[in-house]
């Protein structure tokens, strides 16, 4: 028998029996609608960070440090820029915890984790607990599409120009958003989420540098 004749290309189809890319058609129409219909109005980037395909930005790992009091490094210090315009220095956290999380619109886990951000912020905001994104790309309308399309009412930084990231150097490693980083009533860094962070574990750090 020749090798021919045992190609299954060569093999003919069995009446009433689907062939083999009836099937695969078939197969791939059924996962097709079931994305239609399941995620019609869901963001395509937000798929593409649930596919873990880390295309566009440096993926954290989801990694959470925490330091202790007494190791600490000093206060951060700098003056940034809101995209209304608004000068803020890091002096003004004294007093209150800061979250600061970096981010920007085409980062797919950033839009992933915006709705818990906002969560935590509308929960803590009673407690004085002050949130700021640091956006390290956008122009002024796509990072304020993006507040808009997430219903963001804490406001971010324009960093285009890396100052606020520059005087985060050593805990926010450049080119790793998602980052957040949670900021002791000092100023001091606290804690640390690298990648797309957990609300619970967030809450956690956010409740313990609150009671210090």
């Amino acid at each position: 028998m020749s090798r021919a004749e045992l190609s299954p290309r060569s093999a003919p189809a069995v009446p009433g029996r689907p062939t083999r890319r009836r099937l695969l058609a078939a197969a791939a129409a059924v996962g097709l609608a079931a994305v239609l219909s399941g995620c019609a109005a869901s963001d395509p980037l937000a798929q593409q960070a649930r596919a873990g395909d880390n295309k566009n930005y440096v993926a954290g790992d989801g990694s959470v440090t925490e330091y202790a009091k007494d190791s600490r490094k000093p206060p951060v210090d700098f003056t940034g820029t809101l995209y209304d315009g608004t000068k803020v220095s890091s002096k003004d956290f004294a007093g209150h915890v800061t979250v600061l999380n970096f981010w920007f619109a085409a980062c797919a886990p950033c839009r992933l984790e915006a709705p818990e951000l906002e969560a935590l912020h509308t929960e803590f905001k009673p407690q004085g607990v002050a949130f700021y994104g640091v956006n390290l790309r956008d122009e002024q309308g796509t990072a304020q599409a993006f507040e808009q399309s997430f219903k963001l009412t804490y406001p971010s930084f324009n960093d285009k120009d890396g100052q606020v990231l520059l005087a985060m150097s050593g805990a926010v490693p450049p080119g790793a958003v998602p980052t957040t980083i949670v900021l002791d009533k000092q100023g001091r860094v606290a804690s640390r989420v690298l990648g797309q962070l957990d609300k619970g574990t967030l809450k956690a750090l956010i409740t313990s540098a609150a009671a210090e």
